[in-house]
This record gives C-alpha cells, sequence and structure tokens, in this order.
C-alpha cells in the first residue's frame, strides 16, 4: 500500500503508507533519545548527582511515556515532564537539574499542538504550583525560590510562544491555500454568473424591444388584410403572416420567461430613441396613438428616461396585442422632481358593448417587468381595467440616489455577508488569542522579573572573596577591613546560620562566599565587639540534614 507524502513529494513520487506511518515514532525516539541524553550526561559530569535511579533511569522512563503523549495528552505530559524539573528541587546544593530543557521541549510541543490556549494556561499554572508547594513543604533557601518564579516560567511561556506562532503560521499557510482555491471556484462562478447575467439582460431587451417590434409587424399586417383591393389569395397570405408574427411573439415571451429571473438586474443602458420617436414609429405602424407632455420637461437621469421609455414601449405593446384597433393615449407629467406616466387605450372595435375586450391582467410577463424596473429606481406602478379599456400609470422620480443606480446594475458584493462577518470573527478570536499569548507572559514578566532583578542585585552585592577573606585577622579595627568588605550584607541567613554560636555581646554580618546565583554557596560570618573583629566563621550553605 502506497501514498503520496505530503511534506514536498513531487509529482509521481511515492512512498510506502507504512514509512508515512512510522515518521512520527521515528521522530518520537530521537526527541527521547536526545533529552536522555542530556540527563545522562548531566549525571556523568555531577559529581553531586545523588543517583542513576533517580536521575537517569525513572527520567528515561518518564519521558519514555510523556513524549509520545505529547501528542494526544500534551498538558498531561508537560506536568509529567515538570515533575522531572521538581525532583531538582530536592537536590541539596542546586535546584537546576537537566531536565529543565525536556520541559522546554513539551512546552514548544504544546504550543504547536491542538490545545488550547485555557488548556496551556491550567497547565502553566499546575506545574508553577506544584513546584511552589514542594518549595514550601521541604522549607528551600530563597536561590529555589529564585529558581521556580524565573527560570521554570521562563522554560514553560517562551517555547510555548514560539510553538503557538509555529501553529498560527501553520495554520495561515493552511487556510491561504484553501482560500486561493475557493477563490478560485469563486471567480469561476462570478464569470459563470455574468455570463448568465448577460444573457438574461439581452433576453430582457428582446422582450422589451424585439416583442414590440413583432407586435407593430403584426398590427401592420392586420391593417393590409383590410385593404379592399387585396385579391383573397393576398389576403390569405397577410392572415398566415400576422398568425405567423403573433405565434413567434407568443413564443419569444415564453422563452424570454424560462431564461428571465426575477432578481436580475434592468438594464442601465440609454435607449437609441426617444418617447416621442417611439408613438411616432407606433402611430405610423397603424396604431391610433397621441402623446402629450405637461410641465417643464427636466433632465431626466439615463435609469429614469430608460424607464419611462420601456413603460411607454410596453404599454403600446399590450395595447396592440391585446386590444388591436383601440385608441392609446400617452400622457408625461413632470412636476415636482416626479415624471408620471399615464398610458390608457381604449377597448377594441366591437368589443366595448360586449364587455369582451381582451385586457392584459396584473401579473403577467410584461407588467411585471415594468413593475420591477420602476421599483428599482424608486417609483411605483399601477395597472388594471378602467372604464372599457385599461390603464397603466407609473411614478418615478427624476434623479436616482447612487444605491439604488449601483443597485439597478446588479446585486452589490455585500458588506454585511456571511463570509465578511465570519472573517471578523475570525479576526476578533485571533486578537483575544494573541492577547492571550502575550498578555499571561508580560504579567508574570512584570512581577517576577522586577523582583528576580532585586534579587540579583542583592545577591551579587554581598559577595565577600575568599581571599579576602582569609586576609581578615581577628582583632583588626573594623574601620581597617570596612573598606575591603562587600557593599552590603547577605539579607537571607537561614536560621541555623542565626543561630549558630557567636562570641557574647557580638555582633555579626553575613556574606556569600560565591557569585553564583543558583547554587546555595558557603557563607561568611564576621563578628565584632565594639570597634574590633572578634571571630571569623564560615557556615555551610545547606545543614548536613536537610
Amino acid at each position: 500500500m502506497w501514498r503520496t507524502d505530503k511534506g514536498g513529494w513531487s509529482a509521481g513520487r511515492r512512498v510506502p503508507a507504512r514509512l508515512v506511518a512510522a515518521g512520527p515514532v521515528l521522530r518520537d525516539v530521537a526527541l527521547w533519545l536526545l533529552l536522555s541524553g542530556v540527563g545522562l550526561v548531566w549525571f556523568l559530569e555531577n559529581d553531586t548527582a545523588s543517583s542513576a535511579l533517580l536521575d537517569v533511569v525513572v527520567p528515561a522512563l518518564v519521558l519514555a511515556v510523556a513524549v509520545p503523549g505529547s501528542r494526544k495528552r500534551p498538558g498531561a505530559a508537560l506536568l509529567a515532564v515538570n515533575g522531572l524539573c521538581a525532583l531538582g528541587l530536592m537536590q541539596g546544593t542546586s535546584p537546576a537539574n537537566p531536565y529543565l530543557l525536556a520541559l522546554a521541549v513539551s512546552s514548544y510541543l504544546l504550543g504547536a499542538g491542538s490545545a488550547t490556549t485555557r488548556t496551556s494556561l491550567l497547565a502553566f499554572g499546575g506545574s508553577i504550583a506544584v513546584d511552589l508547594a514542594l518549595c514550601a513543604a521541604l522549607r528551600v533557601p530563597l536561590v529555589w525560590w529564585f529558581y521556580v518564579v524565573t527560570m521554570v516560567p521562563a522554560a514553560l511561556l517562551l517555547p510555548w510562544l514560539v510553538g503557538r506562532y509555529r501553529q498560527a503560521r501553520a495554520a495561515l499557510v493552511r487556510d491561504g491555500w484553501q482560500r486561493a482555491m475557493s477563490l478560485e471556484q469563486r471567480q469561476r462562478a462570478v464569470a459563470e454568473e455574468a455570463r448568465l447575467r448577460e444573457r438574461t439582460r439581452i433576453a430582457a431587451d428582446m422582450h422589451d424591444s424585439l416583442g414590440h417590434e413583432l407586435s407593430l409587424i403584426a398590427l401592420r399586417a392586420g391593417a393590409l388584410e383590410l385593404e379592399p383591393d387585396l385579391s383573397d389569395r393576398h389576403r390569405a397570405d397577410l392572415t398566415e403572416l400576422r398568425t405567423a408574427v403573433s405565434d413567434a411573439m407568443d413564443n419569444l415571451r415564453d422563452t424570454i420567461g424560462v431564461l428571465r429571473e426575477s432578481t436580475d438586474p434592468v438594464s442601465t443602458a440609454p435607449t437609441a430613441e426617444s418617447v416621442e420617436d417611439l408613438v411616432h414609429r407606433a402611430a405610423t405602424s397603424g396604431v391610433e396613438v397621441s402623446l402629450m407632455r405637461e410641465g417643464a420637461a427636466p433632465s431626466l437621469a439615463p435609469l429614469v428616461d430608460r424607464a419611462v421609455y420601456r413603460v411607454v414601449q410596453e404599454s403600446l405593446t399590450n395595447a396592440t396585442k391585446h386590444a388591436p384597433g383601440s385608441r392609446v393615449e400617452v400622457r408625461i407629467r413632470h412636476e415636482a422632481g416626479v415624471t408620471e406616466v399615464r398610458v390608457v387605450n381604449s377597448a377594441p372595435p366591437g368589443a366595448a358593448s360586449a364587455g369582451r375586450g381582451r385586457r392584459p391582467t396584473p401579473g403577467n410577463r410584461g407588467l411585471t417587468g415594468m413593475r420591477e424596473r420602476v421599483a428599482v429606481i424608486g417609483g411605483t406602478l399601477r395597472a388594471g381595467p378602467r372604464g372599457d379599456g385599461f390603464e397603466v400609470r407609473a411614478t418615478v422620480p427624476d434623479r436616482v440616489s447612487a444605491d439604488r443606480s449601483h443597485a439597478a446594475g446588479g446585486p452589490a458584493r455585500a458588506t454585511g455577508s456571511a463570509s465578511t462577518r465570519q472573517l471578523a470573527v475570525a479576526q476578533r478570536r485571533a486578537r483575544l488569542r494573541f492577547a492571550a499569548a502575550f498578555v499571561v507572559p508580560a504579567g508574570v514578566a512584570l512581577t517576577a522579573l522586577p523582583a528576580a532583578v532585586v534579587f540579583a542585585y542583592q545577591l551579587s552585592t554581598c559577595v565577600l572573596r575568599p581571599g579576602v577573606y582569609e586576609s581578615l585577622r581577628v582583632g583588626q579595627e573594623r574601620a581597617e577591613i570596612q573598606q575591603r568588605l562587600p557593599e552590603r550584607h547577605f539579607p537571607y541567613p537561614t536560621d541555623d546560620m542565626r543561630a549558630a554560636p557567636r562570641p557574647p555581646g557580638a555582633t555579626c554580618a553575613f556574606y556569600r562566599s560565591n557569585g553564583n546565583l543558583l547554587e546555595e554557596v558557603d557563607v561568611y560570618r564576621l563578628c565584632y565587639a565594639g570597634s574590633r573583629l572578634v571571630a571569623k566563621d564560615v557556615l555551610p550553605g545547606r545543614s548536613d540534614g536537610s
């Protein structure tokens, strides 16, 4: 069984599935060997190591479980490795041990994995709480406390931030490729949608213009049928022509009705002819039509001008189709920024008295298209019977807002779309996670680091060098040796040091014998009686029984 490796294998290069599955196991083994090897080297080079069982064997077994366990249970693995670091707190010479590196690696794996920020912070808090509780139970010196509040948080937080960054970067790259594929698919969909919309726009224009032309042709053919000097053969041909044109017009309407969607945008292109030209052309085709304008004709927006033209055109088409031979009256009135269009046709000859005149009913495709065209620019349209005839009345504003003009050209890319909202939510979550990732370390730094700096300053300025200590002689004047002493006394001697026997009536000062901040070193004690040095002692940094 074979699989293509996702880590960069080119086309045609495949590896066995068992080798792909063995990759994580090999990485875990290599990491376990590295971390255990560091502990073994430290044990061999450290003379103060307690035993091979506690310093090598037990840590190797814990790491053998924690390293592979960090993939599914990274928080538990971190706590287990922190237990190895806690063993260093039980050492008598220094709290540090080599498994602080393993703790840093576990923290990195925790950040790079799928663990949430809450889980990570709980694991960090549990680790530091265990270490502090152990320090309190063992009553360790101050250096151990300093190690717990500085080195352990640094080993936890800094690698975790690096792992978190790596995870975020990998997710960003992965999401980027997915977004690129999505954009390609969307681009194809947009191109297809644009093609369909253009086809629908052409269909709508065909309905408005070609349908009108076919109606006029049918009307003219019907008028020619009535000519008295035509032969029977020519009259039959004209009848057949008129019937064919009417059938073609019905088929055109049916086809366009299938292609057209109610949500498709209307065309905003200006018309090729004016309303006057349209009415004149209809009149020359045999339609009894009149046009009357009232009010000063303003400069209409192209979208409004086209809407007025199409309302008149569709009304004439309906009149010639459903009421042939009727009189049509077109009135256009301009008043107070509003244009009103009224198209009224009478009943066809011979149908008024019988009441059988065919009238377009509200809801057919022509009226529906007019309503959409008028509504998109903020106007209204009413259509219905009037006496024996039919009336279409449209009211439109002379100017159109930019929003409506943009909406008429097609659906805009909504700023409140689902993808936009999802992106905003993702960005908000990313900001919150970023804040959680850096605010917590910043809070620890603002509290622990200043205390650590002060503590380090105190310990480094109270060191009395062994050579200087050896040169001091009991009986010397205090003023004589004061210039050779450190700037300040050691402020944190243990209770055993304070309780050590001293000459009666003497006052004593303590000094560290070494500048190593992470080791418990011997302490020099100088005792004075009056102005003279009466005793000097070397107090062990840690009692044998501890």
